[in-house]
C-alpha cells in the first residue's frame, strides 16, 4: 500500500509561499509558508502534519493492541507534540513526538492499560518512522 500527497512552492523560503495536496481530500491546495512554520502564520507546516499522523495512528494502533486484549475503547482521545529544533551541525530537525492519551476504556485495569498503551507507542507504524523521541503521557479516566 502507498500513498501520496503533492507541495508545490513557489518563491524564495522566507517570502515564498507553497500548497499541499493529498488524494484524500483531507489536504486541498493548503496554504503553508515559512510563517506558518517558524512563526504563527496562516496554513498549516509539515511539523503539525507529522503530530496528526502519528496520534491518529497511535489512536488505531492503541484500539487494535486493546481489541486484541479482548477489550474496546469507549473514547480515546490523543494529541501529538511534535518538537521541531535547531541542531548543529545537521539544522532543522524533529527531535520528537509525546503523545498525550486520555482514555475511556471500560473493564481495564491501570496496570494493563499502561502496558498496552507503551506497545502500541513503540509498535505504530508512525512511532517506528520517527528518528526522533517518542514519549507517552496517558491518563485513564
Amino acid at each position: 500500500m502507498k500513498r501520496t500527497a503533492t507541495a508545490v512552492w513557489q518563491g524564495s523560503l522566507k517570502e515564498g509561499k507553497g500548497s499541499l495536496t493529498a488524494p484524500g481530500g483531507a489536504l486541498r491546495d493548503t496554504q503553508y509558508s515559512f510563517a506558518s512554520r517558524f512563526a504563527s502564520g496562516a496554513g498549516t507546516n509539515p511539523e503539525e502534519l507529522i503530530a496528526a499522523a502519528h496520534s491518529g495512528c497511535f489512536a488505531m494502533a492503541l484500539s487494535a493492541a486493546l481489541g486484541e486484549a479482548g477489550l474496546t475503547p469507549e473514547r480515546l482521545e490523543v494529541t501529538a507534540e511534535v518538537s521541531l529544533d535547531n541542531v548543529p551541525p545537521k539544522g532543522w530537525t524533529v527531535t520528537a513526538s509525546h503523545l498525550v492519551l486520555t482514555a475511556k476504556i471500560p473493564g481495564i485495569d491501570p496496570a494493563k492499560f499502561n502496558e498496552i498503551a507503551a506497545a502500541a507507542k513503540a509498535n505504530c507504524p508512525i512511532s517506528r518512522l520517527l528518528n526522533a523521541t517518542i514519549s507517552l503521557t496517558a491518563t485513564l479516566v
